[in-house]
């Protein structure tokens, strides 16, 4: 019950499509079940005893209740079709806005694939199963109801009849569903997988050509689509089985029927049961056995649907772990000064080992900071905490005097503009990704920040320049390219604190020194922290910190790093190519390997 409370929230604007469609429904299957009666009538009434005045009347009678029952079937039907597909836009809607609430952490729980899957395969069947469950799982006991009802009527003893078949029915079709549901539940897991393969190879297709690895992807995904199949056809071949079993239990019945209902005519010369009656008898035969067949098909789409339905009320019910205060919250960064306060952090709760350990470090509003360490060390993961994009475990973390929880998390992330490792553009023109940045923006100042990034060079080159439409994920800019736009996408926020995270990797030398000294001339009070792996990149900062391990190992410029520190020295050296034996013999002396890390 609780799914189906979560779930139904996702109806809203549709309540009244979704409340009209069961009505409209239940007046048509009230109206199929008379028509029986009536041609009942007809033929013993009118038929039988000749009388054309009662064949005109019931004739037209039978007329109105079937035109009626028609117009109330196609009204359900566009009632039906309306709620159906407004409740899944509503929890397709639901569903991708409570991702975009997500914390990393919250993302860190649900791989892409999984997410689109549920988004996807996962929706549209529940809206099939929504479809079914306010029209035919409202028409189906009506009808059986209904049916029975009026058989029980027309004849007590041959309705025991159903009262015989409708149990073992029933205990045929609850088998065959527990057998299948396990595999049925099984497919949705391997969907995540397929999905997963698909997209992966799709970003990664360059590569895949590169390397001539085509054969191996095309294994790899026939061997999830086989999983699959597999699946999906055991379990199709377990529900398939309620055909012949309906069909077995139609033509017992009617045989039955058809043996009762004649000797209870000829024995009672019609007083009991008449030709009519038994033909009715029939009719509603149809009706029970039928009303039971879509009753197991509503069991077998719930079945199905009910693993997507867990599957995404657990994304509904994820609790996002980065919220912004419910009172109080402050409104307004003064400025970028930054200040860690014996900061730990571990991205799994209680974990034995922290990922960052004891940060101590105050970072003044306006100074430029560079962040060097080895591959692991906590770089990027001690960047992320500025903007809340993780929380910190232990400690605390003040952006311009304020800790970061305090703040209202909008505020805090349009004030820290972070370009990240993996530099994202999105399908759309050069101006259409810049003014994510600021979606206000004029074309001076886009201009002006790409300038600054050194991005607006090669965009006059392009034939349309600002307007040249960028492909899905930035596959037709180079590297380079696409880390100096996402530059310029930063600085257009005008942030209090700039974040580079390894992101003029692909620039050439010159070309980060350029941009380099634009921030120096342009963005003097803005606060600037550069993650880089080449020395070049940072030895200009006010200050430099070399991460080791999940800890600060030193603190300096590059001149007292060179001087004093063992790790600076030597990633300073080996990329220079200068020779660094009588370095190193110190470093050895001192007790560290060639790594400057302690034995």
């Amino acid at each position: 019950m609780g799914i189906i409370k979560k779930l139904s929230k996702s109806i809203r604007e549709y309540k009244k499509a979704t409340i009209l469609t069961p009505i409209f429904v239940a007046l048509e299957v009230v109206l199929e079940t008379v028509i029986p009666l009536l041609m009942a009538d007809l033929i013993d009434k009118g038929v039988y005893n000749g009388e054309m005045n009662s064949v005109v009347k019931i004739s037209v009678t039978l007329v109105i209740c079937a035109m009626i029952s028609l117009l109330c079937g196609i009204l359900s039907g566009i009632f039906d079709a309306k709620a159906s597909a407004g409740f899944a836009k509503n929890l397709r809607k639901d569903l991708y806005y409570k991702v975009q609430e997500f914390s990393f952490a919250n993302i860190d729980k649900f791989s892409t694939s999984s997410l689109i899957t549920r988004l996807t395969t996962d929706v549209s069947y529940i809206q099939m199963a929504f479809q079914m469950l306010i029209r035919i799982a409202v028409r189906v006991p009506l009808m059986l109801i209904t049916s029975v009802i009026f058989a029980i009527r027309i004849s007590p003893k041959i309705s025991l009849i159903f009262l015989i078949v409708i149990p073992i029915l029933g205990l045929g079709l609850y088998l065959i569903i527990s057998r299948a549901h396990p595999y049925i539940k099984r497919v949705f897991k391997t969907y995540d997988k397929l999905n997963n393969v698909v997209e992966e190879n799709v970003s990664a297709i360059r590569v895949v050509k590169s390397f001539v690895t085509e054969n191996k992807e095309i294994k790899k995904f026939n061997n999830v689509s086989n999983d699959i199949y597999r699946d999906f056809s055991i379990g199709q071949k377990i529900i398939a089985l309620n055909s012949p079993l309906m069909q077995i239990s139609i033509y017992a019945c009617i045989i039955l029927i058809s043996w009762f209902g004649a000797k209870t005519i000829v024995g009672t010369n019609m007083t009991e049961l008449t030709t009519g009656q038994l033909m009715t008898m029939f009719t509603y035969a149809i009706q029970i056995l039928a009303s039971l067949m879509f009753l197991s098909i509503i069991i077998v789409m719930i079945t199905i649907s009910r693993e997507s339905a867990e599957r995404i009320v657990e994304v509904l019910d994820e609790e996002i772990d980065l919220k912004s205060p419910e009172r109080d919250a402050v409104m307004e960064v003064k400025n970028g000064s930054i200040e860690f306060n014996d900061v730990g952090f571990s991205y799994v709760k209680n974990a034995k080992k922290e990922v960052l350990k004891k940060i101590n470090l105050k970072i003044e509003s306006g100074e430029t900071i560079g962040i060097i360490g080895g591959t692991g060390s906590g770089k990027s993961t001690l960047v992320n905490l500025i903007p809340r994009l993780y929380d910190v475990t232990q400690g605390e973390l003040s952006v311009g005097g304020v800790n970061v929880k305090n703040y209202d998390l909008k505020v805090l992330r349009d004030s820290v503009a972070v370009v990240l490792q993996k530099n994202v553009l999105f399908s759309g023109t050069i101006n259409d990704n810049l003014r994510w940045g600021d979606e206000n923006a004029s074309q001076e100042e886009i201009i002006e920040c790409c300038k600054f990034a050194q991005a607006d060079e090669f965009i006059q080159n392009f034939p349309d320049k600002y307007e040249t439409v960028i492909s899905q994920g930035g596959s037709n800019v180079s590297g380079g390219q696409k880390q100096r736009l996402c530059i310029a996408r930063a600085l257009l926020k005008k942030p209090k604190i700039l974040i580079l995270d390894d992101s003029t990797s692909a620039v050439d030398t010159k070309t980060d020194r350029k941009i380099q000294n634009a921030f120096k001339e342009k963005i003097p009070n803005t606060t600037k922290i550069i993650i880089a792996q080449r020395v070049s990149s940072v030895q200009d900062c006010d200050r430099i910190i070399v991460m080791d391990n999940g800890k600060i190992n030193s603190v300096g410029t590059h001149e007292e790093l060179l001087k004093n520190n063992k790790i600076y020295k030597e990633v300073y050296y080996s990329q220079t190519k200068e020779s660094i034996g009588e370095d190193i013999e110190d470093i050895e002396t001192e007790g560290g390997d060639a790594n400057g890390k302690e034995e």
